[in-house]
């Protein structure tokens, strides 16, 4: 005889009601500790880029208005005033820049070497002009492309001004000279190309020949010839 058997509650046990929706959290929910070595380094870490700010603000105050180049400037020729541009740099004495104070003492003297666009101007980067020039005249030719050689023209470079007249007059007297006229001289100064090409040459000369160069000058009737070396 099969005997069958009915799922019955057992008697004192009742199930608790599940909630619906999210279980809110209790004060006795577990906590992440902090550990002291993480907390350490991130107060280690805020005050290092703290001290960094001060530092960089400090530097930023202790900058010094100083001269450099606004473009190039090639050796031989004339630093002009056009030529500078305040740089701000922090001291260092490894470094001997020049103050803004002094660009006076800069503008109007010859470059020693070619002086690249950014350059600090030092005062060894310039001179008085040339010792070639001393007991000498210096006069300045204004030479257009045609009128001096491709190769550039540097400082202490010996040169012969050869007259070539232009006008009608001078040029047929001229010609009937078997040599044409010329004076040596030595350079001293050169300035940066005009928008055409033109270049202003400084070159000393004697006494006796500044008048007549300057007379040729005048006219644009000088051809600039580099002698060779040696």
């Amino acid at each position: 005889m099969a005997t069958t058997f009915a799922n019955k509650k057992t008697t004192g046990q009742s199930t608790a009601p599940v909630p619906a929706g999210p279980v809110p959290i209790t004060q006795d929910a577990p906590r992440r500790r902090r550990r002291p070595v993480v907390v350490g380094a991130g107060l280690a870490l805020a005050a290092v880029g703290a001290l960094v700010a001060v530092w960089q603000v400090d530097e930023a105050g202790n900058r010094l208005p100083v001269i450099a180049l606004a473009h190039d400037v090639k050796a031989g020729e004339i630093v002009r005033k056009s030529d500078l541009v305040v740089a701000q740099v922090a001291p260092d004495p490894a470094l001997a820049p020049v103050p803004v104070s002094r660009s006076n003492d800069i503008v109007g003297k010859t470059a020693v070497a070619d002086l690249p666009k950014g350059t600090l101007v030092t005062d060894s980067s310039v001179r008085e002009g040339s010792p070639v020039a001393q007991g000498r005249d210096t006069v300045g030719i204004l030479a257009k492309p045609g009128q001096l050689p491709a190769q550039r023209l540097r400082t202490g470079d010996s040169v012969a001004l050869v007259h070539t007249p232009q006008d009608g007059a001078e040029a047929a007297q001229s010609s009937t000279q078997k040599t044409p006229d010329s004076i040596n001289a030595v350079v001293v100064g050169l300035s940066s190309p005009d928008a055409n090409g033109a270049i202003v040459v400084d070159v000393a000369v004697a006494g006796t020949d500044s008048p007549p160069l300057a007379t040729w000058a005048a006219r644009g009737a000088v051809t600039v010839v580099l002698k060779a070396a040696g």
